[in-house]
């Protein structure tokens, strides 16, 4: 009998172009799904919590699969480490666990935050995860100004990546702000969802706030007039990662 299984991991996006399988490049659930295949000896979907962009990372992310095991805590605990002995050093997995049959990675979940991570001095360390804006002064009071704007709209189709595919481009915007820690800025986006390309984009153009080439009033007009043309330009990808993700207690009760 199926059963379904969630399986959280974390990865450095260096080495992977985004978490979906593609045609001609590695991808995190290519490379996952070819070790759990070998390892299970069976046949399983691989579905994930959503699509990362190439050079994206994630710290907590979820992907669910059925499979035809009895898994208890020693035999997960013995499947995870198998598996982490197959991955590459920039795919971890962290556990895997029993959820309810009908549980979704990717709908059910209710909430999603991501940081990005920023530096404005030279620095030799943490160069894959952190963006460097060389020789830029910004002011981070006026940006998070900008920031607590997104709280009063829902469609932030100034911030999507065009021609993509769907239904709507509204999103609950639940938390967004800079905060300065160990000489690193971080922004902090928290939201129901979130469209392609939609948090380096509104990231662009706060820095383009904090630089003042824009003003908040400025700002409010890019994300109303709902073109993406209007919005700043999208930052590197290495300094975004996805770090937290939110289930509805149903998810972890088991049949």
């Amino acid at each position: 009998m199926l059963k379904r299984y969630f399986i959280e991991l974390a990865y450095n996006g260096r080495s992977f172009h985004g978490w979906q399988i593609q045609p001609n490049a590695s991808t995190v659930q290519e490379t996952l799904h070819i070790a759990l295949e070998l390892l299970i000896k069976q046949k399983s979907e691989l579905v994930g919590c959503g699509r990362t962009d190439t050079g994206v990372h994630a710290r907590s992310f979820f992907a669910h699969c059925d499979m035809d095991l009895e898994l208890a805590n020693m035999e997960a605990a013995h499947l995870k480490f198998k598996l982490n002995r197959l991955l590459p050093k920039d795919l971890v997995i962290f556990r895997i666990f029993q959820v309810n049959t009908k549980a979704h990675s990717r709908f059910d979940a209710i909430s999603r935050t991501y940081e990005y991570r920023l530096r404005t001095d030279k620095y030799p360390f943490q160069q894959d995860t952190t963006y460097r804006a060389p020789n830029r002064q910004f002011d981070f009071h006026l940006m998070n100004q900008a920031a607590s704007v997104l709280f009063d709209y829902t469609d932030f189709t100034s911030f999507s990546k065009t021609g993509t595919d769907v239904k709507t481009n509204n999103c609950t915007i639940l938390r967004a702000n800079w905060e300065h820690s160990d000489d690193v800025w971080v922004f902090t986006i928290q939201a129901d969802r979130f469209l392609r390309n939609m948090v380096r984009a509104i990231v662009g153009t706060l820095l383009d706030v904090g630089t003042g080439k824009i003003t908040i009033h400025k700002f409010k007009q890019i994300i109303e007039s709902e073109n993406r043309s209007n919005a700043g330009w999208s930052v590197p990808a290495h300094g975004l990662a996805l770090v937290k993700l939110e289930y509805p207690d149903w998810v972890f009760e088991c049949d």
